[in-house]
């Protein structure tokens, strides 16, 4: 996504019944670290203590090895977080830990709540969704009867999760019932894995069992697992996963989502076609669809940008045209591919433009004859309130704006998206998904 204007939400990673379930955890959090960049964290133990470790930055920038040798258990639960409610902050790190021992909880979470406060104790200070529920699940009874008491909690819960809770010695891992975000159950060597999504298990050597179903909660013990219903299933899950918020060596509800996107290539090819000599993708994000356009349009695909994985922050930006640094901080022209050339510059959203319209100027500086901008995705236009962080209406590139508009703004020769029904036939999906950006419509109702 060339725009840098979406985030991924965040991630988790669960263990039950492994020794070294730090470790485990340390490597599916980087196998995961995609969906959330700002922090991240764990808490490790066996049910009479715990262990909480938390960090502001990457994963690896987080836990060393003696760090992850000390977190000693056999359960664990952990986190990447992007902010979506709440402040960017050590305090909002996740997971939370309220309690001792055998009353310890600790919860994680992706998604976005819509009514947390109501849930929360009247007192609650905390500005973070999951800090809020955790207070309420902390304020059950201690006993036998907490887990169908967090149950009851959780079917009250208005938004998106794909949590997991720590309680007793038990691990527990919920989702809404819309599905809006992706939660996998595997196995390895006779104890239970559970992460946002498959990829992680590839890593630490588990299997798929299966998905945690939505409106579902299972509660992972010494005796096995059991199933808790949180309220009637309507499945909606989150279209853009497919799109652009997976990893593509990841199955998410039931589709591999590298498959899809190819699949995302081939319907844009068809319904955009343009008059090109080569086909070139905004890496990463628009890899595998630039694929799918190239084969279904017969095509070249060419290496037109090579991509530098290791921008952050840097003092020495210009304060004149800052975002054409930023564009050629991140990307580089590869000029003998696309010289002279009609190029078919595909990618999976476009959000603000402005990342954009900068790189356009690098490709034309390059000598590039042509540029048919093709999008993988519809025009986004609408704000999530599930879990992805868009910019305010008045940011995106697409409102108020005709296709036509929008290539002369970013100074292309045209702009072509994919439709909301090309998405569904690409994914295969019997139409049950949420499309609220793209078309203001959403599966359940929204705060005004």
């Amino acid at each position: 996504m060339a725009d840098d204007g979406l985030h991924d939400e965040c991630a988790v990673f669960g263990v039950f019944g492994l020794p070294a379930a730090a470790r485990l955890t340390y490597l599916g959090l980087h196998a995961q670290q995609h969906r959330g960049q700002e922090s991240t964290g764990m808490v490790v133990g066996d049910g009479r203590a715990w262990q909480r470790h938390v960090g502001m930055g990457l994963v690896d920038q987080v836990y060393d090895q003696d760090t992850v040798a000390a977190l000693g258990g056999d359960v664990a639960i952990g986190h990447n977080r992007y902010s979506t409610s709440g402040t960017s902050t050590l305090d909002n790190a996740q997971p939370t830990l309220h309690g001792a021992g055998a009353e310890t909880v600790a919860v994680c979470h992706n998604g976005n709540l819509l009514n947390a406060r109501a849930l929360a104790p009247a007192a609650a200070p905390h500005t973070s969704d999951t800090r809020l529920l955790a207070q309420a699940l902390d304020a059950l009874p201690h006993d036998a009867r907490w887990a169908s008491a967090a149950a009851a909690v959780l079917a009250r819960v208005e938004g998106a999760f794909s949590l997991l809770m720590l309680h007793g010695r038990a691990l527990y891992a919920a989702r809404d019932p819309q599905g809006f975000r992706p939660l996998v159950l595997g196995q390895r060597d006779g104890g239970w894995i559970v992460a946002s999504e498959s990829c992680a298990f590839d890593l630490v050597g588990a299997r798929v069992v299966r998905e945690i179903e939505p409106g579902e909660m299972v509660e992972i013990g010494d005796a096995g697992i059991r199933s808790h219903r949180l309220g009637l299933a309507a499945p909606s899950p989150c279209i853009f996963e497919w799109i652009y918020l997976s990893r593509p060596d990841s199955v998410v509800f039931g589709r591999s989502v590298g498959e899809v996107r190819l699949a995302l290539g081939g319907e844009l090819a068809r319904e955009c076609p343009a008059d090109a000599d080569c086909v070139v993708a905004v890496p990463d994000s628009g890899n595998f669809a630039a694929l799918g356009f190239a084969a279904a349009a017969g095509l070249p695909l060419v290496h037109g940008l090579i991509r530098n994985h290791y921008v952050g922050r840097t003092f020495i930006e210009p304060e004149q045209e800052r975002r054409d640094f930023r564009a050629r901080l991140k990307y580089n022209v590869y000029a003998p591919q696309v010289r002279g050339r009609r190029v078919v510059l595909v990618d999976d959203s476009l959000v603000r433009g402005t990342t954009t319209r900068a790189l356009m100027r690098m490709l034309r500086d390059a000598g590039v004859r042509a540029i048919h901008l093709r999008i993988s995705s519809p025009p986004l236009r609408h704000a999530c309130y599930f879990g992805v962080d868009i910019p305010d209406q008045s940011r995106l590139v697409a409102v108020g704006r005709t296709e036509a508009e929008i290539a002369a703004l970013l100074g292309v020769d045209s702009v072509g998206y994919l439709s909301v029904d090309g998405v569904a036939r690409a994914a295969q999906s019997d139409g049950r998904v949420c499309h609220g950006c793209f078309t203001g419509s959403y599966p359940v109702a929204v705060p005004p």
